[in-house]
């Protein structure tokens, strides 16, 4: 009976996305194809904007670019994420990382009559202080070091389809060293009519450096082409998100020929760029959530195991018109970054009142 249960789930899992995944595999296939124009983490700068900087996105691993109308932050990720549905939606997430260095986002959506639904943002990434020496080596004092990115997002509806774009100023200054620029978001999304089925695109960071770090800097941004898709399978209280990130990268493979190790193959390339998540619908107003990013997972990982890296996890819990997200991602043993985001209806609180 339990085998024939499981048959059962895997038919009815398949039969919703089945279609969506040829596209899908199709798109990816193409830009595995595209020549690469984008370097690897390490050799851009503003590499910030790659970091999750809300709770939900945390939980599912760190990319998705597809779970639409369910969370005010998910425009960073995507600008056709956010509809009128959470207009008056205002938002605040705090990340934890070791030492001193912790993030900070606060988003809001207001809809402006007829022009529709606009989303503003600002997310601070705070690197704490760094001692800085003189040439001879000695101690001069601390500086504070940080980045900042101010967003403001737009999406439009046709049919079944959404267009957005994101519109972001990017201020970095790193240990008195400053650079500016500024980039865009282009999205779009396809939300099934009837099932519950997401498909989203963007290409991220589209734009131009105004002031760079020194004279001889060159700087490049973190341009990246993301697809993905989210499903929930009928009659069951299961959604699941899969991403693909990374896509212009001809190589994201950090491989020393040094270390005696041999070099990971074609399937190992695939999964560094994917990214899984899943939700747990206990009820409509608290979900479970777990995230598994294999390419985390690989670049630090312990030498003698996992220790964690890659995988993470986290909660939702709303109460009338206020909604706790509290994430962990894993990166060492022993260490993680913990996220912390609360967001409020501010339309129903000031109406109550």
């Amino acid at each position: 009976m339990m085998q024939t249960l499981s048959i059962h789930i895997i038919q009815l899992i398949w039969a919703q996305f089945s279609q969506t995944v040829r596209i899908l595999f199709v798109c990816f296939c193409f830009f595995m194809a595209v020549p690469a124009v984008a370097q690897l983490g390490g050799k851009r700068s503003f590499e910030f904007l790659n970091v999750p900087n809300h709770g939900r996105l945390g939980a599912l691993g760190g990319v998705n670019v597809s779970l639409a109308d369910r969370d005010v932050n998910f425009f960073y990720s995507n600008p056709t994420l956010v509809s009128d549905t959470l207009a008056e939606w205002a938002s605040a997430s705090y990340q934890v990382y070791v030492a001193d260095i912790g993030q900070t986002t606060v988003s809001y959506a207001h809809r402006f009559g007829r022009f529709g639904t606009v989303a503003f943002g600002v997310q601070h990434m705070s690197y704490g202080s760094i001692k800085m020496y003189d040439s001879y080596g000695q101690d001069i004092g601390d500086v504070k070091s940080g980045e900042t990115a101010l967003v403001v997002s737009k999406s439009h509806h046709i049919g079944n389809f959404r267009f957005g774009v994101n519109l972001k100023g990017l201020f970095s200054n790193i240990a008195g060293y400053r650079a500016n620029a500024v980039v865009a978001d282009v999205g779009g999304a396809f939300v099934h009519p009837k099932n519950n089925l997401t498909v989203g695109l963007v290409i991220k960071n589209l734009g131009v450096i105004f002031s760079d770090y020194s004279p001889t800097s060159s700087s490049k941004l973190p341009f990246d082409v993301q697809l993905g898709t989210t499903f929930k399978p009928e009659h069951m209280p299961l959604r699941f998100s899969v991403t693909g990130y990374n896509l212009t990268k001809s190589d994201v493979l950090y491989y020393d020929a040094q270390s005696g190790m041999d070099k990971p193959g074609a399937f190992d390339q695939i999964f560094r760029r994917l990214n899984f998540g899943a939700e747990i619908l206990i009820h409509k107003n608290v979900n479970l959530m777990v995230g598994y990013n294999y390419l985390i997972h690989q670049e630090l990982k312990l030498s003698n195991g996992g220790g964690g890296a890659g995988v993470a996890f986290g909660f939702s819990a709303r109460i009338k018109s206020v909604e706790l997200v509290v994430s962990r991602n894993g990166y060492v043993a022993g260490n993680g970054g913990y996220t912390f985001t609360v967001s409020l209806n501010t339309q129903k609180i000031l109406t109550r009142r």
